[in-house]
């Protein structure tokens, strides 16, 4: 006969499952190739990663502003982060993925990436210096063992910089 537990403890046990899933799950990074370069961003910030929908071009845009698509009802601002990085605009292809930034930003804006490499966990991973000259959105430097240079994304500084907010040519 299964054993009785009251309420209380069950909740209990509840409570810190949930914590152990919740550190386990926000432990680990979402790798992206972006451009040539490799890139790490915290999965808090993903909203989702998606086949590349049909894009509608906007005129009057920065280059790096692809234009808008609809995701199930939904309106997002496509911006080409390897080209809005300086790089060349972004072919899509079968392994392009849109990055739809989490909706806790409440931004409706998707980031087109090269494609995306799967999750990573820091801990396996070598903090670096920061660069000096980095942009205010680039958060840290890393290595795997692999040698691969990984660069974290700061999708808070990402989302709030003028840069990024100011599409119209």
């Amino acid at each position: 006969m299964a054993e009785r537990l009251s309420l209380r403890d069950y909740q209990r046990a509840l409570a810190v499952r949930l914590r152990e899933a919740e550190t386990r799950h926000t432990a680990f990074k979402l790798g992206l190739q972006i451009g040539a370069d490799d890139w790490l961003i915290d999965l808090a910030d993903v909203g989702e990663v998606i086949p590349v929908p049909e894009i509608t071009p906007v005129p009057l845009t920065r280059p790096w502003f692809r234009g808008v698509t609809n995701i199930r009802g939904n309106l997002y601002g496509v911006v080409d982060f390897p080209a809005f990085l300086g790089g060349a605009v972004t072919p899509i292809g079968e392994q392009t993925r849109l990055l739809l930034i989490g909706e806790h930003y409440r931004m409706g804006s998707a980031l087109l990436v090269t494609r995306s490499l799967g999750l990573r966990n820091p801990a396996l991973l070598q903090a670096h210096a920061p660069d000096a000259a980095r942009a205010p959105w680039a958060k840290g430097r890393y290595s795997d063992a692999e040698g691969r240079s990984w660069q974290e994304l700061d999708v808070p500084q990402l989302v709030q910089h003028p840069d990024f907010l100011g599409v119209a040519s």
